[in-house]
């Protein structure tokens, strides 16, 4: 069974998290979606897909269950304070603002996927596939 690359798996919850939104019907007049239960799902979504970046790029997670917040942000305060805060703006958003709240703002929601984005993209540049996976290993 191939693996799948976290980062372009990272980057389908972002897609996903894009066609789950439009479910929400946005409204021009007041500039925020009418439906917070698709802002929740998008919000989870995306950061669900920054989880699996920050998991490729870092290892955190050790044994069962997801790490805390606080041993990513450990972390990544040890090798990258650009992406540290980057990473607490994209759990104030993404995840509190948009997952729990549901806070239907249009400009709250695409700044949630603005700095899901970014959090990708900033792991991409650390993440190294393990030599074992790489498809030229073997050839």
């Amino acid at each position: 069974m191939e693996k799948k690359d976290p980062i372009e798996e990272a980057r389908r919850y972002v897609a996903n998290a894009e066609e789950v939104i439009k479910k929400a019907d946005y409204d021009p007049e007041t500039k925020s979606y009418t439906d917070s239960k698709y802002v929740k799902t998008a919000g989870n979504i995306l950061w669900n897909g920054c989880l699996v970046a920050l998991e490729a790029a870092f290892h955190v997670r050790k044994g069962k269950g997801c790490p805390s917040i606080d041993k990513y942000r450990e972390v990544i305060a040890k090798r990258d304070g650009r992406l540290l805060r980057i990473l607490n703006n994209g759990y104030d958003v993404a995840h509190l603002s948009m997952g729990y709240d549901g806070v239907k703002n249009k400009k709250v929601c695409d700044t949630g996927f603005e700095v899901a984005n970014d959090i990708i993209d900033k792991c991409a540049k650390m993440y190294t596939e393990p030599v074992c996976a790489r498809r030229d290993f073997f050839s």
